[in-house]
């Protein structure tokens, strides 16, 4: 299951980061405080926690099984015995029976939706929340610590707290609580992820750390390298733990509507993030039409929130009020037939679980008979005489009701006549009780839907209502035969919003700070071994030009002083001041250092950066992330093809274009390609 990562794509994580991705604050004080962000008890007997160790335990099988099939698969074509394939074949029957055993029972797991749900009392059609991914423990301490010592030349056991700090930050990630507070330590670390790719992943090696994640829907496991897929799969999470949020809010009140809508909003803000900016997922929970379809389900969901709303605020029974419901639900309907479309899609048939695409064809039914349903009412309790004219208002709204307008009669005469509206009115009826026995014929279909009592509590108080209503319209003496209703205009007064991830509302700070400003010790940049200047005031001072915080940097020597005779050289960054470290040190604060040196003389630690190095880096990562989406893709193809690997397990991280450019340029540019006599008027002559 394993794929090699490609450098391209840990490439295009950094160098597409945008100002939105990254950390609030950057402390310049080299000084860091350990998360207060925990996770929830992974040993908590609650429903949800239930819920999710039967999950990571289904998905260890499904990966177990899968490794033996590949093993049994690959005898199979090695051997020439037939014999031996004989048993092969008949254990990888086996072995395909187990797994698809498995897949069933966490398929019903990811049905369960009812375990997401508010406790609320009050009636409400349930909502469709999505299980987080399960990954496995990573151990980032020898990978790191070899990194420290071969690029960063310093002892690596100096920062084994700060090892176990990123470590146990990944483990409370894993078991987030279904809260803001969850939320927030999601967004921390993918906020982490940023510093610890800055620090320990350079463009011409990979650091040898294995990200395992488990498939959302199906527990197939994917293994990468790549720090992007570890930033995709949190990310993913992020939206997974939204919908979770949203489906268990109390929607019997106005309060709790907006907090589901919000919350809906936000979840298809994260899957519409990832689906822009990730390409060539290993896994089909975050492929293009997986995270299409999600999407459009989030949406579904925030726009039966805001019907949900209105009918809590509509109270009367008033002509255009009622008119106005039969719009919002004949809406809900027809972007819950959009979400069923896109789940009947060739690739996402076999993947959806069975009881989601069941409930959202339930839905799509059971709104457009509220939508009839609530036409019947507006036209069976409000009529106009034909010498009013008052109610302009009410007639607009009818003249824009239908898609398309019939002829005989129209539809200032079906208002005037009590008889043709209620005629009118009984034919929307007819159409809502066919349409709710449609809903509750596909909800008996699916076992998993016939468990959850509230969703057939509502189909059922919403059918009796509409053949209540139906049969006090029916009369006796009633022989022409019910027309055919119109198809009602879907109209929405809320358009749903998909809400990106704000991802710098969380305020982190780099774990690995004590290695120095980014701007310099980073992965990307390449320096020489540490040198240590004697330096002895003459005459003329010290004879060097500083300039720059953090660290500060020597802008010029004076030829002949005592600086150039020492070996200091224009370009070098002052790390340490006899033995006092100021790698984080603002410039007044070397400078008085400096200062306040004995006749003895000073001794600074330097470093200089190797700039021809540096430019090539730099200009190789400009030329990668400005190529197009394509681009990146055929060179994943070729990179896969020629190690025999599928270009369908590489993730690639790709941003728009502008963005990339004007990042990179700040970042990297500010750095490394800025010539020493370009800004004069911070610096000072020593």
């Amino acid at each position: 299951m394993e794929e090699p990562a490609t450098r391209e794509s840990e490439m295009s994580l950094s160098d597409g980061a945008s100002d939105d991705d990254l950390p609030l604050t950057l402390p310049t004080d080299g000084s860091h405080s350990g998360s207060i962000r925990k996770g929830c008890d992974p040993f908590a007997q609650t429903q949800r926690s239930k819920l999710q160790h039967r999950r990571a335990r289904i998905n260890q099988q499904i990966n177990k099984e899968m490794r033996m099939r590949a093993g049994a698969e690959n005898l199979f074509r090695a051997t020439s015995n037939n014999k031996v394939k004989e048993t092969v074949a008949l254990e990888l029957s086996f072995v395909n029976s187990n797994l698809q055993l498995l897949k069933e029972e966490l398929e019903e797991l990811n049905s369960n939706m009812e375990v997401y749900q508010t406790d609320s009392e009050a009636i409400n059609v349930p909502m469709i929340p999505l299980g987080l991914k399960e990954t496995k423990e990573v151990d980032f301490t020898l990978s790191v610590q070899d990194f420290i010592c071969e690029h960063y030349g310093e002892d690596s056991s100096l920062y084994d707290k700060e090892v176990k700090e990123l470590m146990e930050l990944r483990q409370a990630m894993r078991t987030p609580s279904r809260n803001q507070a969850g939320l927030e330590l999601l967004m921390e670390y993918y906020n982490q992820l940023y510093y610890l790719d800055q620090r320990f992943f350079p463009l011409h090696r990979n650091l040898g750390v294995h990200f395992h994640w488990y498939d959302s829907l199906t527990g197939v496991p994917s293994c990468q390298r790549t720090l992007a897929f570890e930033k995709g799969s949190v990310l993913f999470n992020i939206g997974a733990l939204y919908t979770q949020i949203g489906a268990r809010q109390d929607r019997s009140a106005t309060a709790g509507i907006d907090k589901a809508i919000d919350a809906f909003q936000r979840a298809a803000g994260a899957f519409n993030y990832l689906k822009e900016n990730f390409s060539n997922a290993p896994s089909l929970d975050m492929s293009c039409p997986s995270l299409c379809m999600l999407v459009r389900l989030m949406v579904a969901q925030v726009q039966e929130c805001v019907f949900e709303r209105i009918t809590l605020t509509t109270r009367d029974t008033h002509f255009t009020s009622q008119l106005r419901l039969a719009q919002e639900a004949a809406r809900v309907s027809d972007v819950y037939l959009l979400v069923q479309q896109t789940m009947t899609q060739p690739l996402m048939k076999d993947y959806v679980p069975f009881s989601w695409a069941s409930m959202v064809q339930v839905k799509s039914e059971h709104f457009r008979a509220l939508s009839h349903y609530h036409a019947a009412v507006a036209l069976c309790e409000h009529t106009l005489s034909a010498e009013d004219g008052s109610d302009e208002e009410a007639e607009k709204a009818f003249l824009q009701f239908y898609v398309n307008v019939p002829a005989e009669p129209t539809l200032i005469q079906v208002l005037q006549d009590p008889e043709k509206s209620r005629k009118l009115g009984k034919a929307h009826l007819r159409r809502a009780v066919i349409r709710h026995e449609e809903a509750m014929r596909v909800h008996s279909l699916c076992k998993i839907l016939r468990k959850m009592d509230i969703l057939q509590d509502v189909l059922c108080l919403t059918h009796k209502r509409s053949l209540d209503k139906y049969s006090e319209l029916d009369r006796e003496d009633d022989f022409d035969e019910t027309a055919e209703a119109p198809e009602i205009q879907s109209q929405t007064h809320q358009k749903p919003d998909i809400t990106p991830p704000n991802f710098s509302t969380v305020q982190v700070s780099d774990i690995f700070q004590r290695l120095g400003p980014l701007s310099v010790f980073c992965a990307r940049a390449r320096w020489g071994p540490v040198r240590v200047i004697c330096l002895q005031r003459g005459e003329g001072g010290l004879g060097l030009t500083l300039r720059g915080d953090s660290p500060v940097l020597v802008a010029g020597v004076v030829p002949g002083g005592c600086a150039a005779e020492a070996g200091l050289r224009e370009g070098d960054y002052i790390v340490a001041v006899d033995g006092e470290d100021c790698k984080w040190s603002k410039h007044g604060e070397v400078v008085q250092m400096l200062k306040s040196c004995t006749d003895r003389g000073v001794e600074l630690s330097v470093i200089t950066l190797h700039s021809h190095d540096t430019q090539q880096v730099d200009k190789r990562t400009i030329m990668l992330s400005l190529g197009s989406d394509k681009e990146n893709t055929r060179q994943q193809r070729l990179l896969g093809a020629a190690k025999g690997q599928s270009s369908a397990s590489l993730l690639n991280w790709n941003r728009k274009k502008k963005r990339e450019g004007s990042g990179l340029t700040r970042r990297l540019g500010s750095t490394f390609s800025l010539s020493f006599g370009s800004l004069r008027d911070t610096e000072a002559m020593y």
